[in-house]
């Protein structure tokens, strides 16, 4: 035990390793994708996937965890099964920081809206309820109305959706036949362009927070325009921190596995926002057995001491080991979990497991 660090008696209540945000989720692995492949280690990271239109997102995590042995997988923010583009696919440890990479990040969309028609599901692939004529709609028409989605706002969540009511998809309810209810989220739309492309499509490109719905957007243009609208074509160009430059397709992140591992972006990679701080080797033992670090020990380069500081904890080699937030503990200034980033094992010496 150094100076650095504190045993407490008690597990703090603020930092528990149980206590952090969900993130992702686990996939099941079922299907008859083939066997997984047992010489390859699990990573740990993210693996960004230019995801191809017509799959899944769960397909698409599905092919990665059993073509290339990942047993650990999950993803940050899931892509309509039409839409192409930016999947996040988290392994090993990086499954454990899907809320923290969300929180506060952009998205950017583009695509191809189609004017005229609404259907069931507000995309081209649903049936249609309904046609209209698009006359009388100009480019300027378009401007303005796409600029009234910019800002804060009370968004309709679209019927086919998982957003759930009393615990159940709101898509198990509308396939049913069942009264779907309205729901509602608050979304954030920072910059929307549109242009019409032709009598009844209009191309768009829009920048929002995490959660909103494109084919909400779509659905409601079509609205405030009188003639209704599906969208028709959707690419994720970007979702933080990473864009299309740095996506790799499926069918070449599955054509050579020996060299997989390189295409795995590191967890710092993936919170480039978030400072960072290297423990050392002793303080690191204490860490996972719950130690709380007195952050004077620890401070961040330029910063004063505030309760809520989050940063990234490396241990000596520079691996990260947990996400970590101050506080105050009986006083003291100090640095607690928010997530352990290490696998749990019956060793006695903890700082021998990663």
């Amino acid at each position: 035990m150094t100076a650095h660090s504190r045993i407490h008696t008690r597990r703090p209540t603020l930092f528990s390793l149980q206590g952090a945000p969900a993130g992702g989720g686990l996939t099941s692995g079922r299907g008859t994708l083939g066997p997984a492949l047992p010489f390859l280690l699990q990573q740990d990271g993210v693996l960004v996937i230019d995801k191809p239109g017509g799959m899944t997102s769960a397909a698409c995590i599905a092919t990665v965890k059993r073509g290339l042995g990942q047993r650990k997988i999950g993803h940050a923010g899931t892509l309509d099964p039409m839409a192409r583009g930016v999947l996040l696919v988290l392994l090993g440890q990086a499954t454990k920081i899907s809320a923290y990479m969300m929180d506060g990040g952009d998205k950017v969309y583009s695509g191809i809206i189609r004017l005229g028609i609404v259907t069931d599901t507000w995309d081209s692939q649903g049936q249609v309820l309904a046609r209209h004529p698009a006359k009388g709609i100009t480019d300027a028409v378009v401007t303005r109305v796409m600029a009234e989605f910019v800002g804060c706002y009370e968004q309709e969540v679209p019927p086919y959706s998982a957003a759930k009511h009393r615990g159940r998809p709101l898509y198990e309810l509308a396939r049913k036949g069942l009264a779907v209810p309205i729901k509602k989220k608050r979304v954030t739309v920072s910059r929307g362009e549109a242009e019409l492309v032709g009598p009844e499509r209009i191309r768009f490109r829009v920048i929002c927070g995490s959660g909103t719905y494109i084919r909400s957007l779509a659905h409601s243009l079509g609205n405030r325009l009188g003639c209704g609208a599906a969208l028709e074509e959707l690419t994720r160009e970007y979702s933080h921190p990473f864009g299309l430059e740095a996506a790799h397709s499926l069918e070449d992140v599955l054509a050579d596995p020996e060299t997989f591992p390189q295409k795995v972006a590191g967890i710092p990679d993936a919170l480039p926002d978030w400072p960072r701080f290297r423990v050392a080797r002793e303080d690191e033992a204490a860490v996972r057995n719950g130690v709380c670090l007195v952050y004077t020990a620890y401070p961040l380069d330029g910063q004063s001491f505030r309760p809520g500081m989050r940063a990234l904890m490396l241990n000596a080699d520079g691996k990260v080991i947990a996400l970590a937030q101050t506080s105050r503990d009986g006083g003291e200034a100090v640095w607690g979990l928010l997530r352990g980033l290490w696998n749990q094992c019956s060793h006695a010496d903890a700082a021998s497991c990663n």
